[in-house]
C-alpha cells in the first residue's frame, strides 16, 4: 500500500524565504532641538545686548597686537613658567615629607600646607610686598645684604606669592597621585633588586603621572589667571597693562573685554596641550586610546562623505 502524495505540496528541498531587511526609523530628540532653540535664542540676546551697548568695540581691534599689550603677554606666560615650577618642585617636597615617618617633617610639612591652603593668594602677595614692617633689611652674609624694600621687588613678591601658595596644592597632587599605585608594585620592584629611586623612577613615578597630569593642568591654567592679582602689587602684566591703557585711552572697559580675550587664546592652547598630555599617559591604562579632536573630525568628514556617494 503506497502513501497517498499530496500534489499541491511544493518541493521539500525548497529553502524558507529568508527575514525581511529591518527598516531602521531614527529616534526623534525632540528635546535636544528644543534646548538647542533655546540655547541659541539665549546666546542671539547676548550678543544683542552687547552690540546696543555704549561700548566702544573698534577699540579692541586696535589695541589688540598693541607693543604693550604683547609685553603683558609675554610677562604673564613667564610669570605662569616660573611660579608653576616653584610650585611643581615644592610640591614634590612636600608630598615626599608628607608620606615620610618622621613625625617631625610630616608634621612641617602638614602646617605649611595648612597655612597656604587656608589664606587667599591676595592675602599673602600683600604679607610678603609688606614684610619690610617685621624685616628691616636682610642679610645673607657674605652673599648679599640690602633693605627689604629693596630686595622685594614686585617680581619677586609675585614669584613667592603665587609660587609657594601653588606648592600646598601640588604637594597634595603628588600625595594622592603617589598613594593611587598600589604598594604591590614597589614590593615586586625591590623584590627584583631595584633601588628606591630606581622604583620611584622607573615603576612609582610613571603610574602616578596618570593621576597627577589632569589636575596639574588644570593648576596651570588656573596659575594663568591668577597671574592678574599680582597687578596688586605693582607688577605689570597683561592685566596691568591693560588697565593702563584704559586710563589713557578711555576706554577701561574695551580693554578689561581684550585682556579677557587674550586669557581666552593662552588657557585655550594649554588645554590642548593638557589634553594630549593626558592622552601620552593613558597608553598604558587603556586598551585603545581615545581620538583627538581632529581624528573626530576626519570621522565625521568621512562619515558625511560616504553617505553622500550612498545616497
Amino acid at each position: 500500500m503506497t502513501a497517498d502524495i499530496d500534489k499541491t505540496a511544493g518541493p521539500k528541498n525548497t529553502p524558507p524565504a529568508g527575514p525581511q531587511a529591518i527598516k531602521a526609523i531614527p529616534v526623534r530628540h525632540y528635546g535636544r532641538y528644543l534646548t538647542a532653540a533655546v540655547a541659541i535664542a539665549i546666546l542671539v540676546a547676548i550678543i544683542y545686548a552687547f552690540s546696543q551697548g555704549r561700548i566702544n568695540w573698534h577699540a579692541v581691534p586696535d589695541y589688540f597686537f598693541d607693543d604693550r599689550i604683547m609685553t603683558g603677554v609675554g610677562k604673564t606666560l613667564l610669570l605662569t613658567v616660573l611660579s608653576m615650577l616653584i610650585g611643581i618642585v615644592g610640591g614634590i617636597v612636600l608630598a615626599v615629607m608628607r608620606l615620610s615617618k618622621n613625625p617631625v617633617t610630616s608634621t612641617i610639612a602638614w602646617f605649611y600646607i595648612w597655612f597656604f591652603r587656608g589664606t587667599p593668594v591676595l592675602v599673602q602677595l600683600f604679607l610678603w610686598f609688606n614684610l619690610g614692617l617685621v624685616f628691616d633689611y636682610i642679610n645673607l652674609m657674605p652673599l648679599y645684604k640690602d633693605t627689604w624694600s629693596n630686595f622685594m621687588t614686585p617680581l619677586l613678591t609675585a614669584l613667592l606669592g603665587l609660587g609657594l601658595n601653588e606648592a600646598a596644592y601640588m604637594a597634595e597632587i603628588c600625595r594622592a597621585g603617589l598613594l593611587a599605585v598600589d604598594e604591590g608594585q614597589t614590593e615586586a620592584a625591590h623584590a627584583l633588586g631595584m633601588s628606591h629611586s630606581k622604583t620611584l623612577r622607573r615603576i612609582i613615578i610613571p603610574q602616578a603621572m596618570r593621576v597627577i597630569v589632569p589636575p596639574t593642568g588644570n593648576e596651570v591654567i588656573n596659575m594663568l589667571k591668577t597671574t592678574s592679582l599680582v597687578a596688586a602689587v605693582q607688577f605689570s602684566e597683561l592685566f596691568r597693562y591693560a588697565q593702563d591703557i584704559g586710563q589713557v585711552s578711555g576706554a577701561p572697559v574695551e580693554m578689561y573685554f581684550l585682556a579677557a580675550a587674550w586669557y581666552l587664546i593662552m588657557t585655550s592652547v594649554l588645554s590642548v596641550g593638557q589634553y594630549y598630555i593626558e592622552r601620552y599617559y593613558a597608553r598604558g591604562s587603556s586598551r585603545s586610546l581615545p581620538p583627538t579632536p581632529w581624528q573626530k573630525v576626519r570621522a565625521h568628514l568621512t562619515s558625511f562623505s560616504s553617505r553622500k556617494v550612498t545616497a
